[in-house]
């Protein structure tokens, strides 16, 4: 869902790594869990040394980090391929696919320690300890706990950003904060260095061990009052240039749509040609950011082009054109009858079949009017059409004056 539907944008491709996580790393978490518990481990690997007993259970944990992040890079080739093959803009985040990088082996850690932890709970002597139910049970506890971890953090809330980062879709005319990829990697990979040699000093109890394991708290929690500042906001707004075509209208878009541009100018051209003279007349085609007004102003009319799901053009143009008539009183009641006259003429600015409308007098008078009188009978009645007060004795009108 990150991932805007016809539009290359590298920040939404890194934001969809990083919203894979959520999904991959609870099983991460299980996958690790269930290992630790069953004990399958790399004895053969173990055997080349002894000097300390956390040697295996390391290696097992590096085994279990590189498929997880195997499977994060098979993600992340398909993300990434589809950007680059499409219109794409922006640039890529490289601490972005670390922190995802970095979030999933932080679940995996969670989970391997949290199997350990359980496989090291059983009763001397316990031969069964290891059947399906500690098993079953240790894998609930890391993909379910990972899980909630997960779901229980989406909003706005500053702790959304905390890894894995619920990132939604960034706008087209916004960027994803400077610092923050660089603050979720180093939180995720001070945690994960935490856990793991508190784990190694569980074994041996070496004292120099306190120094990594204090280093790595001391990194989450800086981390932590940095992503803190961010209150939840992943996104802020970026400069960017448009790209535009000049012929018959001006039209410019984001850089990222810049495919759109013949049909999206096909769209407009009939608009533009039929409002010129009157008050909304407009040569210049140009997106606006979402937060910023769409509407006709000193002959540049504003859209919105969120994205190019089928149908992107048609949209952009009903929208310009509902902006040319006031809400309020077209939607009064006291203005039913100017509304309908104003509905017909919206529907012969962008070629659509004209509604059915009580007068049904003007609406054939409407209907026979050539497209160069149609022109003229706008410039003469803007006014009440964008009021919605058209009346029937707007309708008895020709060039050379009323019928």
């Amino acid at each position: 869902p990150t991932l805007l539907p016809g539009v290359a944008y590298w920040d939404n491709a890194v934001a969809a790594l990083g919203g894979s996580v959520r999904l991959l790393g609870p099983a991460a978490a299980a996958l690790g869990a269930w290992v630790a518990i069953r004990e399958h481990r790399l004895d053969y690997l173990r055997g080349l040394t002894t000097r300390s007993p956390a040697v295996g259970p390391l290696l097992d944990l590096l085994l279990l980090t590189a498929v997880t992040l195997f499977a994060y890079g098979i993600v992340g080739m398909f993300v990434l391929a589809q950007t680059a093959l499409g219109e794409d803009a922006g640039r890529l985040h490289p601490l972005g696919l670390l922190a995802g990088a970095a979030s999933l082996t932080l679940h995996g850690v969670i989970g391997f320690l949290l199997g350990r932890l359980v496989e090291g709970g059983a009763p001397a002597g316990a031969g069964g300890w290891r059947g399906s139910v500690p098993v079953a049970l240790g894998t609930l506890l890391a993909g379910g706990g990972t899980w909630l971890w997960t779901a229980l953090r989406g909003g706005d809330a500053w702790w959304s950003l905390l890894p894995p980062a619920a990132i939604d879709s960034v706008g087209l005319y916004a960027g994803v904060r400077p610092g923050l990829f660089a603050d979720q990697m180093l939180w995720s990979l001070g945690l994960a260095t935490a856990m793991v040699v508190s784990y190694v000093w569980s074994l041996d109890r070496r004292a120099a061990l306190a120094v990594p394991i204090m280093a790595g708290l001391a990194v989450t929690a800086v981390t932590t009052g940095r992503i803190h500042s961010y209150g939840g906001a992943a996104a802020a707004p970026a400069p960017v240039g448009n790209v535009c075509r000049h012929w018959p209208l001006t039209v410019c878009v984001h850089p990222a749509l810049r495919a759109a541009l013949p049909e999206l100018e096909a769209a407009v051209t009939p608009l533009a040609a039929r409002l010129g003279g009157t008050p909304a007349a407009f040569t210049h085609v140009e997106q606006r950011p979402a937060d910023q007004p769409a509407g006709v102003r000193g002959g540049v009319a504003g859209i919105h082009l969120p994205d190019l799901s089928p149908g992107y053009q048609v949209r952009a143009a009903r929208e310009l054109r509902a902006t040319l008539t006031e809400a309020a009183s077209c939607a009064s009641p006291h203005h039913a009858r100017g509304a309908a006259y104003t509905a017909l003429v919206n529907a012969w600015l962008l070629d659509e079949e004209p509604p059915r409308i009580p007068d049904a007098v003007a609406a054939r008078r409407f209907a026979r009017w050539s497209e160069g009188t149609r022109h003229l009978w706008l410039r003469d009645h803007y006014a009440g059409y964008r009021t919605c007060t058209l009346g029937p004795s707007a309708f008895g009108w020709h060039p050379g004056g009323p019928l």
